[in-house]
């Protein structure tokens, strides 16, 4: 494949290093930062006269993410920025009419595996009370994550409709409400990511929990969703639809 990169933080580098060890090219790196190491074309912008590419990967910013949905652009897009999700996730959805374009905000199948669980186990689960932590590198911007937010929507969609998130208990004195789910962020060192969802009963306390030991995994997971994409027609399509 030939991969055109939005971005060239530390995941985009990733996704070059990977994708070149298996045969594929890096056309080049659109970005409007400027990058001194870095050994392909770059652009600045979607309007400037691109090179040929069979999919792109998008791991950046929403604001560089939104511009790239709102250009010209028609190749597959695998998109895995987070922020913003309802604005993207629209754009995305008009995109997916010229483009097939791919989404998630945790590009790992293991945490697809988590967000399925929770899915089923929701339901289940009304007698316990739900808190979320997750835990990220210093030099992560958003919070809580948007892995944390995907699995907190599988957990509303499916159990806890009417659930209330709870980000800061020193604010006020008063003990927990059944329908709150408490939510937890911690950022420090070279965390590459770690989220847990733990369901509290009485006696007793199950604990869901996804480690991500290297970058490597999203940036395999990126390429594995790229090689199914660019076989598709144009529509939206996530891990519950693309067939990986």
């Amino acid at each position: 494949m030939k991969l055109l990169l939005v971005g060239y933080g530390a995941m985009n580098k990733r996704v070059a290093a990977l994708a070149e060890k298996c045969g594929h090219s890096i056309s080049g790196v659109i970005t409007p930062v400027e990058e001194e190491n870095c050994p392909y074309p770059l652009f600045t912008s979607f309007d400037d006269q691109l090179p040929e590419a069979d999919v792109l990967i998008d791991f950046s910013h929403p604001d560089l993410t939104k511009r790239m949905l709102q250009s010209d652009l028609t190749v597959p897009m695998v998109i895995a920025t987070t922020g913003e999700k309802d604005t993207l996730v629209k754009l995305m959805q008009d995109k997916a009419e010229s483009a097939p374009v791919f989404f998630s905000a945790n590009m790992s199948y293991g945490v697809h595996i988590v967000t399925q669980l929770l899915e089923h186990i929701a339901p289940l689960m009304d007698a316990y009370d739900i808190e979320m932590i997750e835990k990220h590198h210093n030099q992560k911007i958003d919070a809580p994550s948007g892995t944390l937010i995907k699995l907190l929507d599988a957990i509303k969609e499916n159990g806890r409709q009417d659930a209330r998130e709870v980000y800061d208990r020193s604010q006020v004195t008063e003990k927990r409400e059944k329908k709150d789910i408490g939510i937890s962020t911690i950022r420090g060192g070279t965390i590459v990511g770690e989220h847990e969802v733990l369901f509290a009963g009485v006696d007793e306390v199950i604990s869901i929990k996804h480690t991500a030991q290297s970058k490597d995994i999203f940036a395999n997971g990126a390429l594995t969703v790229a090689e199914k994409l660019i076989n598709k027609t144009n529509g939206f399509y996530t891990y519950n639809n693309l067939g990986v």
